[in-house]
């Protein structure tokens, strides 16, 4: 038999290298009741495998995959610095589960991505926390992710986050935007701040008002204002597609109205929006004074306001207005596609 020298350095073990098996089991065993509150018709398997299995629903005849993937930006610099974790992970659900919505698809499932130099159980469970809520809002299953602890790779305290959607839509009923008409109606859906985009500039707009920061936002907290998470339309807007004919969706994410419109529309054609169509909150009054931009640069940071543009037919959108209200949304007519010649803005704010 043979015996380590006395002199021979300390074995050296995964968590002396700054990884903590047991910390991660712990959260997985945080996270497991959470993901069950998610399950719905189609999952095969709980969180733990090493792949996730879904069944698509049988009711489609010919079902269409359609995927996202997004995470939640600076956002979290804010997160991190006001001790403010449950709001991110509705977001990151938010940016994935909204953009496949767009195609006419119901979310089906989420995974996501925690990545950390060294795991913090209590904040971990907050954000999934959050993402499990963000999936039960939406109709669609948490069925797995990764958390993933890499010291030396992110400062103490930070993470980031990356989350992955797939929704499933009957073939015929692709949203393409190919049944956009001059003449049709734009509808927009109120958003419940500044979502997830944009906060780069709103970072700045907070350095520059030191402690000159308004004290509420449209009756909440300054913080709570800033960081309230993105809203979900996941359910109203189902719940729209399955009474009316709807021709076209668009997520205002990063690029606001004036980017984001034009993804849906075909060559030739134009969105001309009315100014004061609708109100300008509190929240994006003070980032647009503070930053000291026009109303142009408002409307291609952030969504000012707007979080979910619809587009229909003139004699639809009363209809659509109507059942969209019912399911808890604030609707605004807010303009009408135009023909647009090449070389023209595709939208217009007049």
């Amino acid at each position: 038999m043979s015996s380590t020298p006395s002199s021979a350095p300390k074995p050296l073990t995964y968590k002396d290298a700054g990884v903590d098996i047991d910390a991660g089991d712990a959260l997985v065993d945080r996270i497991k009741p959470l993901a069950r509150k998610t399950l719905r018709e189609g999952v095969l398997g709980g969180i733990g495998g090493f792949g996730a299995l879904f069944e698509v629903p049988k009711k489609y005849q010919e079902p269409v995959l359609v995927s996202g993937t997004d995470g939640v930006g600076t956002k979290l610099k804010l997160a991190f610095e006001w001790n403010m974790h449950e709001s991110v992970g509705i977001d990151l659900v938010a940016m994935s589960v909204n953009d496949v919505l767009v195609q006419g698809a119901e979310p089906l499932f989420f995974l996501d991505y925690f990545a950390c130099g060294k795991l913090d159980v209590d904040t971990a469970a907050a954000v999934v926390g959050g993402i499990a809520r963000g999936c039960e809002l939406s109709g669609c299953a948490l069925i797995g992710g990764e958390t993933a602890e890499m010291p030396g790779m992110y400062p103490e305290g930070e993470y980031d986050l990356a989350g992955f959607a797939v929704g499933v839509v009957e073939k015929s009923k692709i949203l393409d935007g190919k049944q956009i008409a001059a003449g049709d109606v734009v509808l927009g859906l109120a958003s419940s701040g500044v979502h997830s985009n944009g906060f780069s500039l709103v970072r700045k707009c907070i350095d520059r008002a030191g402690s000159q920061l308004p004290a509420t936002l449209d009756g909440k907290p300054f913080r709570e204002a800033v960081m309230a998470p993105t809203r979900l339309y996941v359910r109203s807007v189902l719940a729209a597609l399955a009474q009316h004919p709807i021709k076209g969706l668009a997520h205002i994410t990063g690029g606001g109205l004036l980017e984001n419109i034009p993804r849906i529309l075909l060559d030739g054609l134009g969105a001309q929006l009315q100014a004061g169509s609708w109100p300008q909150s509190e929240l994006f009054a003070w980032l647009q004074a503070t930053a000291g931009i026009d109303d142009v640069e408002m409307n291609r940071t952030f969504n000012n306001g707007i979080g979910m543009v619809l587009v229909v037919a003139p004699e639809q959108a009363q209809a659509v207005a109507q059942t969209l209200q019912a399911q808890g949304e604030t609707v605004y007519t807010i303009g009408r596609i135009v023909p647009r010649d090449a070389g023209f803005a595709a939208v217009t704010v007049v």
